[in-house]
Parts: C-alpha cells; structure tokens; sequence
C-alpha cells in the first residue's frame, strides 16, 4: 500500500500519520520525490481501511501494490535508483561499462586486461575468482588467489571490482575486498545468502535466474532489500528456453518491463546470453537501444586458449571497436557512454 501526501504536507503532521500507521503493525518509509512524497506501506496491510488514511487532510490518495515487492517497487520510489561505487554510477544518464575475462588466470592477464579495457572507456573491471560450473572436473576458479590478483589489478587501474561470490561463509571476505558483489543465476534464490548480503551495504549485482520468471527476480531483489541493503542493480543475462543454438535466450523485454514494475538499475550481459563471440556486439547494441542502464561483457586477450567461457569472450580490439559504435547509439536514445 502506497500513501501518496499532497505538496504542502508538513513534517510534523507526516511524522503524526507515520506513527498512526505503524501503530496497525506496518512499517512505513517515507519517499522524498522531486514531484511528489509518498508513505510506502510494508507488511499485513489487510487490517488498515485506506478510507481512513484518506480523510486525513495531508493525503492525496492511497493506492493498493498487487505485486508482493515492496521495497523494489516503483510505487515505492518513483525516481530510478542510481548506485555509486566509488564514484562510478550504474544507473542515471550515463551507461555503466563492466568488461574484463569470465575466469582471473594470472596475474599478468587480469592486470593487462584491466588496462586495456580501461583505456577503451569501460569504467568497472570484471573477473571470476570463484566460478560456479556446471561440471565439477571444469575449471573452479583461482578462488582467494583470484581475490588478490583482481585487487592488484585494481590498483593498477584504479577499475572497481566486480566478481561473483558463491557461500555466505566468504561474505565478510568480499565486503573488505570487493566493489561489487555478483550473485550468479544459480544463486539467485539462495534466500540465506541474499538474506546475509541484505545486512551489508555492499552493491550487488544481482543475476537473473535460469528459468526465473521477473516476479521471481524482483522477489530476490526485495530479500536483499528488505534487510537494508538497497544497493541492488539486476542484471539479465539470458534465460533458458527451448532454443539450443545459443547457450541462453536474451530477454530484451526483461528492459522495459523492469522499468515499468521497479525504480532499480538493469545491466546486460550479451556474453552469457548467447554463448558466442560474434553475437556480442549487436546483442549489446539492441541493450542499450532499449534502455540498459550498462552491460557486462566478457573481454580476453587470448579467447582461443581461456580456461572459461572462450568462446564467448571478445578481444580488446573488438571491444574498442563496439564501444565506438555503442556511443552512437547511446546518443541516440539520450544516453552516453
């Protein structure tokens, strides 16, 4: 349930409603929009008689929230939510760039990778240190070794890190080392980890499931929020469906109707979703001509020998290359890059 106050509402007065409807076993935020403020309603709200709530002199009007999100809802936060990781924003006008190899291998890989999508323009550093596989013989990742070849390479360039953690055991290890913390699609409803990431403040980059449905997302979203942790950007990175010529089936639609239904940031992830190099570039154009709030993509210096995910990756060149094409479009839409 939404409270929806009219402009001249005093704060004494919001703060005498707020307590009245707290006393109904809700909890109530309030929304300071540029247009409008609103009580956002949280719990049983089975009991409250919006009628009431109305003939109070400071209420516009009070609407119902039929979806079971509260916190991600719209309706809650008019506004888009913009999430500053040191200064870089995944959200607003200006299109986040994620780019660096699916798996850290080496030092001097993560590091020089780190350097040159920098240079091109991308503004976070991407690389698995614990990789979740589908095969247990598959390479599992460098694990904390990866950590602190990834934290090298950001001192080197100064990128924020992002990168995947699989067990609740290593959350205090990735809030101490890590920028931003990547739930994979596996883990999106592993309710006890997004519980636990919900006590921190550390922006997550939460990754679609692989048959979830976008209430069901936005629901994972809502367990990390409602523990205080509101720092949450979605990311789509295909869904499984009956075609097999591509490793996923990229949900562009997922875009819009994120946008519509919820007031957090979306990121695509080209890569993942079709599991082939050459449909990177005009799945990352389409991205961005929908709206994305940025994309993550998969870049390797030597994609032939990766020891994950070679196929899909891109080389430096290549990404350059799709950047310069990439600022065209965002111009387009009135975005940049």
């Amino acid at each position: 349930m939404v409270v929806i106050l009219k402009q001249k509402a005093k704060q004494e007065e919001i703060e005498i409603l707020t307590r009245q409807i707290e006393a109904k076993g809700v909890s109530v935020s309030l929304v300071v929009g540029s247009d409008v403020n609103i009580l956002g309603l949280v719990g049983d709200t089975s009991t409250i008689d919006p009628s009431v709530i109305e003939a109070n002199r400071i209420v516009e009007r009070v609407m119902k929230v039929q979806e079971p999100f509260k916190k991600a809802n719209r309706m809650f936060h008019p506004e888009d939510t913009i999430v500053d990781i040191n200064g870089a924003k995944i959200g607003g006008k200006k299109i986040a760039m994620i780019a660096g190899p699916c798996s850290v291998e080496s030092e001097e890989q993560i590091t020089e990778i780190a350097k040159e999508v920098k240079k091109i323009g991308a503004n976070f550093l991407r690389g698995g240190a614990f990789k979740p596989r589908t095969s247990p013989y598959a390479f599992q990742g460098m694990k904390y070794e990866g950590l602190e070849l990834l934290k090298k390479a950001r001192e080197n360039t100064g990128l924020p890190i992002v990168t995947e953690l699989m067990s609740p055991y290593d959350i205090e290890t990735f809030v101490e080392n890590v920028d931003v913390i990547q739930v994979g699609a596996r883990n999106m409803q592993n309710f006890d980890l997004l519980k636990e990431l919900g006590k921190t403040n550390k922006p997550i980059l939460l990754k679609r499931g692989l048959s979830a449905t976008i209430e069901e997302w936005l629901m994972s979203a809502e367990y990390i929020m409602a523990g205080g942790n509101e720092n949450v950007i979605l990311c789509e990175r295909g869904i499984r469906t009956f075609e097999n010529y591509t490793r996923n089936t990229l949900d562009l639609s997922a875009v819009p109707a994120v946008k519509k239904l919820s007031h957090l940031p979306i990121v695509i992830d080209p890569s993942h979703s079709a599991g082939k190099y050459w449909m990177v570039e005009p799945l990352a154009k389409a991205a961005v001509a929908v709206g994305a709030d940025g994309l993550i993509i998969e870049v390797h210096n030597d994609p032939a020998n990766a020891l994950c995910d070679g196929p899909q990756s891109i080389k430096p060149s290549k990404f350059a290359k799709l950047m310069e094409e990439l600022r065209v479009i965002a111009a387009a839409v009135g975005r940049e890059i």
